[in-house]
């Protein structure tokens, strides 16, 4: 095992649809990794390979268990993790509504005492850390599982943000679905286990980072502010602050890009 830090995309176009990306995380020197993540409108299964999560969500590496499976919902706080001792693990990223594809389970919360994947499945996966195998491993297997989900509230509910998120209104939001705005509120929450408003709040704070990391690294908050429809800059600061507890500038300038996808991180000296 080698340390490796890498992303990779899955090459089923039907899988692709539902995740975002995969990554494996492999540290065989580790002894102590701590970062902060921030909010994120995907959700993920983690797939650790001898590891024990402790009380305050420590990763404990302990060879004697059985490889760890965990799902983690949409995050709409800021988290800290920390990891001790060797690290092997393998993260499915999910777009929103696309872990629903493959189970069917509860996922308003975190998931620690379900099989996603079957012992077998998990030994082959941790055999190698090739990412081409690994894709092809993991778009087998979530094929396997693909029992497509309809619920066209919550399709269309995602849809309407990710198209409006800059001028964002429930209310418009629930008059274009032609449902009420209680109705609409109570099922999406329900669902996803974070507020319309919230999750909207989410996917424009990752648009504004998305463009200042991969389109534009140069471009000033106050730019930012404008073109995102942020009322002006210290509107913008506000939103970050509250999402991030840092200024925008902080953030970015704080954080460390892994991968080629959104994985950004704050990691503690």
């Amino acid at each position: 095992m080698t340390t490796v830090f890498e992303t990779f995309k899955p090459k089923n176009p039907v899988i692709a649809k539902y995740v975002d990306y995969y990554y494996i995380d492999s540290k065989p020197d580790n002894i102590k990794t701590e970062f902060t993540c921030f909010p994120h409108y995907n959700n993920v299964i983690s797939l650790y390979r001898a590891h024990t999560r402790m009380p305050d969500g420590t990763m404990v590496f302990d060879k004697t268990v059985k490889p760890l499976q965990m799902f983690t919902p949409i995050r709409e706080n800021v988290m800290q993790v920390r990891q001790l001792g060797e690290l092997h693990r393998i993260v499915i990223v999910f777009n929103p509504l696309g872990v629903e594809q493959f189970y069917r389970c509860n996922f308003s919360g975190y998931i620690t005492d379900y099989d996603f994947f079957t012992a077998s499945e998990m030994q082959s996966l941790f055999e190698t850390e090739d990412t081409t195998v690994l894709t092809d491993l993991l778009d087998k297997y979530l094929t396997e599982r693909h029992i497509p989900f309809e619920n066209t509230i919550l399709t269309r509910s995602i849809s309407y943000i990710f198209k409006h998120y800059e001028d964002f209104s429930i209310e418009a939001m629930a008059q274009e679905l032609q449902t009420s705005r209680r109705h609409l509120v109570r099922v999406f929450k329900a669902h996803f286990g974070v507020s319309l408003k919230k999750f909207q709040q989410i996917v424009l704070f990752r648009k504004v980072m998305e463009h200042k990391l991969f389109a534009n690294n140069n471009k000033s908050f106050t730019a930012l502010a404008h073109e995102y429809n942020f009322s002006d800059q210290a509107h913008l600061n506000k939103v970050f602050e509250k999402l991030t507890q840092h200024s925008p500038k902080q953030f970015f300038n704080k954080g460390t890009l892994l991968g080629e996808q959104d994985t950004f991180w704050h990691f503690e000296k």
